[in-house]
């Protein structure tokens, strides 16, 4: 398989596909779609990055093209916000004029306009499944004709608590639905849900979950406890394309942005502190190029998608060896190409072993030197004559001055 065109989607999809310049589908999209179109259950499998949103909302978006309706015909369950808001953005921009609109249906934002948006006929919902129980035990909701049930981050949303949810929606659908199943990892607690709600499924699986994609760079620089933010300022003042940093903790975060933006970095932050207009307006500008460099915990690791990220820095170590596949996983998305830095102090040294051992992957030593200084908090006032005049220089962040004599 080649490209879109030798798939067996309808002309308008093609064509629009064309118009958004999608020419050759990754293997997981090249495998899954055609079963999906079938009818089949797909159980598919494979690392983040490889473009498994498009793999299962074509399939979806060709259903509602033969069967035009005013009610919710497909739901697609994610684990965040920031992800379901990413996949109704993808469908929008695929959906043309002829196909409905999709509905958001997720907490923290207001319901209203998810509810207003249901009632005037999406035929797909994206939604968090807290949010959408909810609306459930409110019958505020009518899923009767649901057709299509997909998993996206299956994997994901058991570890943030959510089976229970899952099994109580999908208790409440039409048994003779299709059911598309998408993960990054197949362990126990996800086959157990998928043997429950999947009905002989087609089942794919592409490379090792367990290991970083093979076009990303990796590396780990050894640096001084107390020159780690030295460290850091250091590398992106090299670096000319989009870079994610990943820290351990909120509170991390907020200093590491703060850190950056004082030293003269266009940065901005997310966590799970932050309001949702904050959070949005991050994600946003580091999408659209206004913000360079995004800070964030791992609620960022899986469930964003943006495209063209260079540079991946795990500024502390994450705390399972998967939140590294999947931190790595933000950068060398669909064929492209990155690059990977893991900071690690000397006592890290055993912990950042035992990462690797379990991946199975070998990090390239590296070192940065000799490290300058980073400016300090408050402006420096530099007095020198020039020309025989007094005048008062307020140094800037990075900025430094020769003395000079009259």
């Amino acid at each position: 398989m080649t490209t879109f065109t030798e798939l067996p989607l309808s002309p308008a999809l093609q064509e629009r596909l064309a118009a958004a310049h999608f020419a050759t589908p990754t293997p997981v999209q090249a495998a899954s779609i055609p079963a999906a179109i079938e009818g089949k259950d797909v159980l598919a499998t494979a690392a983040t990055g490889t473009g498994k949103t498009l793999a299962y909302l074509l399939p979806v978006m060709q259903q509602l093209e033969k069967q035009p309706t005013r009610e919710i015909m497909a739901v697609v369950l994610v684990p965040t916000r920031e992800l379901a808001m990413q996949v109704v953005d993808q469908y929008e921009a695929l959906r043309g004029r002829k196909l409905p609109p999709a509905a958001l249906v997720v907490g923290g934002l207001s319901e209203r306009p998810q509810l207003m948006a249901i009632r005037k006929g999406a035929g797909l919902m994206v939604a968090t499944p807290g949010r959408l129980e909810d609306f459930i035990s409110r019958r505020l909701i009518n899923l009767s004709r649901v057709r299509i049930l997909v998993l996206d981050e299956a994997d994901r949303m058991l570890d943030m608590g959510f089976v229970e949810a899952i099994r109580r929606i999908v208790k409440i659908l039409p048994q003779n639905r299709q059911t598309l199943c998408f993960s990054a990892t197949l362990e126990a607690s996800v086959a157990h849900l998928v043997k429950a709600i999947l009905r002989d499924p087609v089942r794919l699986a592409f490379g090792s979950t367990l290991k970083p994609v093979e076009n990303v760079t990796i590396e780990a620089i050894e640096v001084h406890e107390d020159r780690k933010k030295e460290a850091l300022h250091h590398i992106l003042s090299r670096e000319t394309g989009r870079c994610l940093i990943f820290a351990r903790t909120k509170r991390g975060t907020e200093r590491l942005a703060k850190s950056l933006i004082h030293g003269g970095f266009s940065a901005g932050m997310i966590h799970g502190d932050r309001s949702q207009n904050q959070r949005t307006a991050a994600l946003h500008g580091f999408q659209q190029g206004h913000i360079q460099i995004l800070v964030a915990t791992d609620v960022a690791s899986r469930g964003i998608h943006v495209q063209d990220v260079a540079h991946v820095i795990n500024y502390d170590l994450p705390q399972i060896a998967e939140d590294f596949v999947h931190r790595v996983g933000r950068t060398a998305r669909a064929g492209r190409t990155g690059k990977a830095s893991t900071l690690f102090v000397r006592h890290e040294a055993r912990e950042l072993r035992k990462l690797e051992t379990t991946l199975g992957i070998r990090m390239e030593r590296r070192s940065l030197g000799v490290l300058p200084a980073l400016p300090s908090e408050k402006p420096q006032v530099v007095r020198r004559s020039v020309l025989n005049t007094r005048r008062t220089i307020i140094r800037l962040p990075g900025e430094s001055f020769r003395e000079e004599s009259a």
